[in-house]
């Protein structure tokens, strides 16, 4: 990397929800202007090849893994920046959805670096719409709700249990592992028809799609062996779907 001082700068891109086409034209010139990268677990690398010359960091986060704690992640951008100029920080979906991505504009804001941000195609709304799912769709749903299913502790988030009392589709997102206590609190309250899909490995190559109900959808994604990441749509619009589209592979449909 060459060591000459470069302005620092920040910029957070939103890569999309995987396939790399997906990235819009804003976002693809920024990595390719980057002097550092930092990449989260689910941006596809095949993008990283739009920066020959730039330096990458790994700073993903799984289920049960973290490269880095999110405080050495706001450091080392930090610290990258001074040193060698424009840093990416490049994060799947959208940064500003469920990507914390304000607190690392904050962060570089007590330091005096310019930052900008350019968003990204969120998973919640491409994932489903690429599954053949539509979130809305008149005479069925006018709203949908995006919610994360977990908290940094890694507990349920509390304000699934308010989803029964309202209207629309509901899009889950990091909800995978809490399928079962999310189709319980929608049983409790009477709904146990409604329609649950889920869509795994969303946009890329092995998109792959299960639909069931309230009582059978834990089971069949245990089944299935369904994997992350993974998006859940609970709704009216998962009955009225086209699942072929877009050559997504369904697994089962297991809806009447």
């Amino acid at each position: 990397m060459s060591t000459t001082i470069k302005q620092p700068k920040i910029t957070l891109v939103g890569a999309g929800p995987g396939d790399i086409e997906l990235i819009t034209l804003k976002g693809l010139k920024a990595i390719q202007s980057a002097d550092v990268i930092l990449y989260d677990a689910l941006v596809n690398e095949e993008l990283l090849k739009e920066a020959p010359n730039a330096e990458y960091f790994f700073v993903g986060k799984r289920k049960g893994f973290k490269a880095l704690k999110q405080d050495e992640i706001n450091k080392l951008m930090v610290e990258q920046a001074i040193q060698y100029g424009h840093v990416v920080r490049l994060k799947g979906g959208d940064s500003f959805v469920f990507g914390r991505g304000y607190e690392e504009i904050q962060h570089a804001k007590l330091f005096g670096i310019p930052t900008s941000v350019v968003p990204g195609i969120s998973s919640s709304i491409a994932v489903p719409a690429l599954a053949g799912i539509p979130v809305t769709h008149r005479g069925i749903s006018t709203s949908f709700t995006v919610i994360t299913a977990t908290l940094s502790d890694g507990s349920l988030n509390p304000e699934i249990k308010n989803l029964p009392q309202l209207n629309g589709t509901f899009v889950i997102l990091m909800g995978l592992s809490k399928l079962a206590e999310i189709a319980a609190i929608f049983a409790d309250a009477g709904r146990t028809d409604e329609a649950f899909g889920i869509v795994s490995n969303g946009s890329l190559s092995n998109q792959k799609v299960l639909v069931g109900n309230t009582e059978t959808i834990a089971y069949l994604a245990e089944y299935e062996k369904v994997k992350a990441p993974a998006v859940i749509v609970i709704g009216e619009v998962v009955r009225i779907s086209d699942f072929n589209r877009n050559g997504a592979q369904v697994y089962t449909h297991y809806l009447n």
